[in-house]
């Protein structure tokens, strides 16, 4: 797939319009947008010179894109999906939080075919989690024996320019802080395995204008009796927590989003060993680089380049398996508060 393919990004909101910052960064520059809000449309052609549509089947008839690019709110994501897939179209989706046996049907119903359905996973693409990834195959903290990781950033600090109440965010079902536990969850279960879950409280602590829980308190046991406490928020001003403590049999490693490091200490050597992980290119009005969704995508393009889905290191069925996970919590939490 060279820079001549066309790219439909459905949907011109945050993502969508970081989406197509990414296809340009690739040279992909025949992208147009999709959005049924008109001052999203307008901002998209103005800024980025792309063509765009008030409606789906309009835009698939007269741009007649290659691919899709789903990055509409949570429950949108599978109509456009099965979109796609009618029409032949490879498509990235981003995470999805809701509908798990949807993507399961969707999974089934591209199986064995040579059509992409590509679910996000970007914090496998962020220098830290690859960090910690490669020092754990290097076994530097010899068998993990436990981590604590805590992830959180105040809801209304998401999008600045709107209020919660005028997009996803603010709903149960596609609740921010709902939304990140399977995101972190996908990078986490990659790097350790399928988790049983033990306990969680789904709450609401704080003052957030919003019928939300804000707090998630989980607890996991991973293979190998890895027991991991996870714990997501939507709370935390004025800046994001990012902090991740991997206790293993031979040292530990440390994920600090305030360092902007991971570091490791192992057995018999008295200092910490610090990598720095860099601020890559930040856009104005985003907080995460994009550096990362650009590897993302170039991976999604290869993979549908070349025809091989395997190429795409996350699968609709790896989303079902996160989504089943997120619900046993949800009931665990439930079953707690009677």
């Amino acid at each position: 797939m060279g820079p001549g393919v066309k790219f439909l990004v459905i949907g011109l909101g945050s993502m969508g319009k970081r989406r197509i910052r990414n296809l340009h960064a690739l040279g992909h520059t025949d992208v147009a947008g999709v959005d049924p809000r008109a001052d999203r449309r307008s901002e998209a052609a103005t800024r980025f010179g792309v063509a765009v549509f008030a409606d789906f089947a309009q835009a698939t008839e007269q741009f007649r894109p290659d691919a899709l690019i789903i990055a509409t709110p949570p429950d949108l994501h599978l109509g456009y999906a099965w979109q796609g897939v009618e029409r032949g179209l490879p498509c990235f989706i981003e995470a999805s939080v809701v509908d798990a046996e949807g993507l399961l049907r969707l999974h089934e119903r591209v199986q064995g075919t040579a059509l992409l359905m590509a679910p996000s996973c970007t914090m496998r693409f962020f220098p830290g989690p690859q960090r910690i990834r490669a020092l754990l195959e290097e076994g530097v903290i010899g068998r993990p024996l436990t981590f604590s990781y805590h992830t959180g950033q105040y809801l209304p600090d998401w999008h600045p320019w709107e209020p919660i109440s005028d997009y996803y965010v603010s709903q149960r079902a596609t609740g921010g802080c709902r939304e990140i536990v399977p995101f972190e969850l996908t990078w986490l279960n990659a790097l350790f395995g399928e988790p049983q879950p033990l306990a969680c409280v789904a709450t609401r602590v704080g003052t957030l204008d919003a019928d939300i829980d804000d707090l998630y308190q989980c607890l996991l046991r991973y293979p190998g009796n890895l027991l991991a406490s996870l714990t997501v928020e939507v709370l935390s001003r004025p800046c994001a927590t990012r902090q991740l403590r991997i206790v293993g049999s031979e040292g530990q490693i440390v994920f600090d989003a305030d360092e902007h490091c991971v570091r490791h200490i192992t057995t018999g050597h008295a200092d910490w060993q610090r990598f720095g992980l860099g601020h890559g290119s930040v856009a104005t009005g985003y907080i995460n680089p994009d550096e990362p969704y650009v590897e993302e995508l170039k991976l999604f393009i290869a993979a549908v380049t070349q025809g091989d889905p395997r190429l795409f290191p996350n699968t609709l069925l790896d989303d079902h398996r996160v989504l089943q996970l997120l619900s046993q919590l949800e009931a665990l939490s439930a079953a707690g508060a009677q």
